[in-house]
């Protein structure tokens, strides 16, 4: 109990958020925990180091684009990093973020705790290739842990060719998965350190075009 109280202070310090931001990233986490039970949101091991490895984790885009007021976040899941991005952001004017999840079940949870945070999060329940047409002009595309980049790419072609930046964070094979997406991309990119694991990257995407185009 003691190391998660340690993970949480940190993170919550680096985060630099208001007092009551803080409390709703709590609320958020006792609810990720509460229907943790029910749902099987995210690994089970995960949940000892929730504060490093899913709030912090998740916190740190912000800081990749901090005058992004408008986010999409591609199966969200449990909320990492949507809601999250939307409990932190909700004391900026305008900020919204958008949460595509095609599992009803999951939207349930994301529905609840943004109601309970009042995060500026708006829940899609419905496939990403379905959806992403309706997202155009928006400011930032991300999604962790959902696909390789190759596929990320192809989903968010509408986006990322009209001036939308991705974020997409990625483990160690961050480097293999841009040389797949190579040969079917081309693509300006920024590969960027994740604050939470030392072999983590996260991959910056600001211009896409296909190959044969």
């Amino acid at each position: 109990m003691a190391a998660r109280q340690d993970d949480r202070a940190r993170v919550l310090a680096q985060a630099n958020v208001s007092r009551e931001t803080a409390e709703a990233l709590e609320l958020y986490v006792e609810q990720l925990r509460r229907w943790q039970s029910v749902k099987n949101l995210v690994g089970p091991a995960t949940l000892a180091e929730v504060w490093t490895r899913h709030i912090a984790d998740a916190l740190q885009l912000l800081d990749i684009a901090p005058d992004a007021t408008t986010w999409l976040d591609l199966g969200s899941g449990a909320g990492i990093p949507g809601l999250i991005l939307a409990i932190a952001g909700r004391d900026r004017p305008g900020f919204q973020v958008d949460l595509i999840e095609s599992n009803s079940r999951k939207c349930a949870f994301l529905t609840e705790a943004a109601r309970l945070t009042k995060a500026p999060a708006r829940i899609c329940n419905r496939r990403i290739e379905d959806a992403i047409g309706d997202h155009v002009g928006v400011a930032v595309v991300c999604a962790r842990a959902l696909a390789p980049l190759d596929q990320l790419l192809a989903w968010t072609e509408p986006l990322l060719t009209t001036g939308t930046i991705g974020l997409f964070p990625k483990g160690r094979d961050a480097q293999a998965e841009l040389t797949d997406a190579a040969q079917r991309w081309r693509f300006v990119y920024d590969l960027l350190p994740s604050r939470t694991e030392s072999e983590a990257r996260i991959v910056r995407v600001t211009t896409l075009s296909r190959v044969d185009s």
